[in-house]
């Protein structure tokens, strides 16, 4: 009975304290202070100066350079129709590469694990060069390109493919730590309860990775919208063509039409904002 009542009456255990707690609170709050300072200064401060100056000359000059703009309207479309080639693309090598790397142990494993994150290490203004040296008209299949009607640079399928290269990376890294600690436990039982390929990839595989595809295809659209080193070495800067959003602020820009180069501009940083906000849903949905 004694026995009892001590223990019923022993003081709780306190529970250990992190080491971020025990930081005086002077420290913690200079270290928050300078955080939120350069937030403000990198990123919120911008981002309301472009709002600013794209209604600086109201509501009515701003729509008409969004949407009253034929070579505007263009670059909206081009971009967007480049976004989503290039990152089908993504998702169709991201799926490929990771599946492969997952499941299986080969060699060059390591080899094809440093390509994939090469676009990193490369500028995109390399990537485009690159891309002009193999289909340009004097480069290594250009002149067969040219003889047999084929147009590369400065056209929709150069802009795709070096849209593709910048994003290479960004679905395939997000899955292949995913369907890593997944293992393939699951895959493995539907198989061995009768299951074809096709229906274990579509019924179990890409249940199991859909928050992380989502959140991968959100990062590499992001990128592909922003994209501007690469497309603007090899597009020709042809108005009303091959122009896409980045490029179009640019042009305008060096017109000195300062309120229609940053009314695009508006456009690209709400794709951003909406980008942000998704991107922030699926963390949630992850957790």
């Amino acid at each position: 009975m004694a026995t009892e009542t001590a223990t019923t009456l022993r003081p709780p255990v306190p529970s250990p304290v992190r080491p971020g707690q025990k930081d005086p609170l002077f420290v913690r709050c200079l270290l928050i202070g300078a955080a939120m300072t350069v937030i403000t200064l990198l990123i919120l401060v911008p981002v309301i100066q472009v709002f600013t100056e794209a209604f600086s000359r109201g509501v009515p000059n701003y729509l008409s350079n969004v949407l009253g703009d034929r070579e505007t309207l263009h670059a909206i479309g081009m971009t967007l129709v480049v976004a989503g080639w290039a990152v089908l693309a993504n998702v169709i090598f991201g799926l490929a590469a990771s599946w492969a790397i997952a499941h299986f142990h080969f060699r060059g494993r390591t080899l094809l694990l440093s390509l994939i994150d090469l676009p990193f290490t490369v500028s995109p203004v390399v990537a485009g060069l690159a891309l002009v040296l193999l289909f340009g008209a004097h480069g290594y299949f250009g002149p067969w390109l040219i003889d047999h009607g084929v147009h590369i640079l400065f056209a929709m399928p150069g802009l795709i493919l070096a849209t593709s290269f910048v994003t290479f990376p960004f679905i395939a890294r997000e899955l292949i730590p995913l369907m890593e600690s997944l293992g393939p436990d699951e895959e493995l039982a539907a198989v061995s309860l009768g299951a074809s390929g096709w229906q274990t990839f579509w019924l179990v595989t890409i249940p199991n990775i859909r928050w992380g595809l989502l959140y991968g295809v959100i990062l590499c659209t992001a990128r592909a919208v922003g994209e501007f080193g690469a497309v603007n070495v090899i597009t020709g800067r042809i108005a009303g063509q091959t122009d896409t959003l980045p490029l179009r602020v640019e042009r305008l820009f060096q017109d000195s039409n300062m309120s229609g180069s940053f009314a695009v501009a508006s456009v690209l940083t709400l794709l951003a904002v909406v980008s942000l906000v998704i991107k922030t849903y699926i963390e949630r949905k992850k957790l």
